[in-house]
């Protein structure tokens, strides 16, 4: 039988792909890796994170006897997919912000791109625009500090919905542009985990798009059965947190244990 799903992230975010897999496929085994002593990934140099995300998704793929590896965090797709592609052996699927479908369900064709510094401003992320939404307007807005918020939230923390709020102010500024932005690409994968609260926060009903169905579909297509005879929702960090078992717990997975890396930084 084969090994299970793994999703990697440098923190909590990829738990909101974890949860669309879950859906697509319930009776498949996850497994969930996070390099949380390195988080956040933004504010490395590219060069040095991308040899540490093969180092760490090495040593993922080898704990959790993986059949599949998903990368669910923006950066490290746009960094390492192809080292991480040369270093294993087994399928690698990436994260791209969901700029394509958005452009494809807005009738309005005024998109919002809510995502982290270093996904707004990459040539990559500029590349998708052209290719998908060249005919569309797009409003990029850096938002940092939801990634904060994710994080701390998922550690039992409240949300700080007024920090919210003033983070995503240009946004509702957009709303009021011409044409009226009506899509939301929500362009890192922390960001759905809040969006039963951006939902109630918007002044308008908009269509939230983010990535997690297309990976789910992505992982059909390459994984060769999805039943495995590993146990399901084994957790691996790179740094110590305890403080994360009960929201772990709430998407499946079991109390995160430390992985152990060839080179620990």
């Amino acid at each position: 039988m084969p090994g299970p799903v793994l999703v990697f992230d440098s923190g909590v975010g990829g738990l909101s792909v974890a949860q669309s897999l879950r859906q697509h496929y319930p009776h498949a085994s996850l497994c969930y890796a996070c390099d949380n002593a390195w988080l956040p990934y933004g504010l490395r140099d590219d060069a040095v994170l991308a040899k540490r995300i093969v180092t760490v998704c090495q040593a993922a793929v080898a704990a959790c006897q993986a059949s599949v590896l998903v990368v669910a965090c923006n950066t490290a797709s746009t960094l390492a997919l192809e080292a991480l592609r040369q270093a294993l052996s087994v399928p690698v699927i990436g994260t791209v912000p969901a700029i394509k479908p958005a452009a494809q369900v807005s009738t309005t064709r005024h998109i919002g791109l809510l995502a982290t510094s270093a996904t707004v401003n990459r040539p990559y992320t500029q590349g998708l625009i052209e290719s998908f939404a060249s005919d569309c307007r797009v409003t990029r807005l850096a938002a940092d500090p939801l990634v904060v918020e994710a994080e701390a939230w998922l550690a039992g923390k409240p949300l700080n919905a007024a920090h919210i709020q003033q983070a995503l102010a240009p946004l509702w500024e957009a709303i009021q542009a011409t044409p009226a932005l009506d899509t939301v690409v929500l362009g890192c994968t922390h960001f759905p985990l809040l969006q039963p609260l951006l939902v109630s926060l918007s002044p308008v009903p908009l269509a939230w798009v983010d990535s997690g169905d297309a990976i789910a579909r992505r992982v059909g297509q390459v994984a060769a059965t999805l039943i495995s005879s590993v146990p399901d929702g084994r957790c691996f960090t790179t740094a110590p947190a305890a403080a994360l078992a009960d929201g772990m717990a709430r998407y499946g997975f079991s109390a995160p244990q430390l992985l152990a890396l060839p080179d620990a930084d």
